[in-house]
């Protein structure tokens, strides 16, 4: 059984894509909790409120280290998705996090984003373009099959 953690922006249906597209492969997948507001408000519905703002979203983000380093910690393989619209400055931890662990490590971003995620692109061993690749390379990993 293959786990796969899939990290990154919770904007869209990236995530559903490669799920559905691995359906009948030997995967289980984890992500972050992609409950925009969950996420934002764990630390504080946990440890009690806070009156700045800073210390509100320091809480959470704490508290959603947590649960992250375990998903990337148990993974075989990482995914990290950059998307369009969001800065994932997270996403970029995770990758790098990944990559010190020695996880293989799969970015999916755009091409206009090249420049910006270079040194990120060179600790991953593929970057994909769209989360249908991000599939068949989890099917060539555990099949040998190639695509079509």
């Amino acid at each position: 059984m293959l786990k796969v953690y899939l990290s990154g922006e919770i904007h869209t249906d990236w995530r559903e894509q490669i799920i559905d597209g691995a359906k009948g492969l030997e995967i289980v997948f984890d992500s972050p909790v992609t409950d925009h507001g969950a996420s934002d408000d764990c630390g504080v519905a946990i440890l009690g409120a806070e009156d700045s703002k800073y210390w509100h979203d320091h809480k959470g983000a704490m508290v959603n280290a947590i649960r992250t380093r375990k998903g990337i910690a148990d993974a075989d393989v990482v995914v990290v998705r950059f998307g369009e619209k969001y800065k994932q400055w997270n996403a970029a931890f995770d990758a790098g996090y990944a990559a010190a662990l020695g996880k293989s490590l799969i970015i999916l971003q755009q091409a206009e984003h090249d420049h910006a995620l270079k040194e990120v692109d060179a600790a991953a061993l593929a970057v994909a373009r769209e989360p249908s690749q991000v599939v068949q390379i989890l099917r060539y990993v555990l099949t040998g099959q190639l695509p079509g």
